[in-house]
């Protein structure tokens, strides 16, 4: 099992963009450690990793997480639980890389939650259509149960 810092790391900000906020960096972190604290399987981590996404240092075998990493971790998760790919996530993190203070990122980013909160919207739309026809069908259904167990 990889070991991490015994010292408990600052929490990173709120926003999905927010890729500057990172506790100190002399903490490392195992990546059980994460798993644990993202509620993430092992698995998952090593996924995030194979697409460039995270790259930690190695020693031997073991995966030694910066708080960069930790940082870019949390994007992930953040883009993932609001439906991004892992290609629009990838697009955002490498974006940080620009040396225009994330202008761009943020720029990028505003238009991906745009257009990803209009497809949500659509499926809201369409939800509710299903919903309405269902119940209206339950309502003849219903109601032609009634007329047969009335004229029995």
């Amino acid at each position: 099992m990889e070991r991490g810092s015994t010292a408990e790391p600052a929490r990173a900000g709120h926003g999905l963009t927010d890729g500057k906020m990172s506790p100190a960096p002399s903490i490392t972190y195992s990546i059980t450690r994460l798993a644990e604290e993202f509620d993430l399987t092992t698995r998952a981590i090593r996924f995030y990793e194979d697409k460039g996404l995270l790259s930690p240092r190695r020693q031997g075998q073991t995966r030694i997480y910066s708080p960069r990493d930790r940082a870019r971790l949390i994007l992930i998760v953040r883009g993932r639980n609001v439906g991004l790919t892992i290609a629009e996530i990838k697009e955002l993190l490498d974006l940080y890389e620009l040396p225009d203070q994330c202008e761009t990122q943020t720029r990028v980013a505003v238009e991906k939650f745009r257009l990803r909160m209009a497809s949500l919207e659509r499926q809201r739309e369409e939800i509710g259509l299903q919903i309405k026809t269902l119940q209206d069908a339950c309502a003849r259904l219903e109601s032609q149960l009634l007329k047969k167990a009335g004229s029995v």
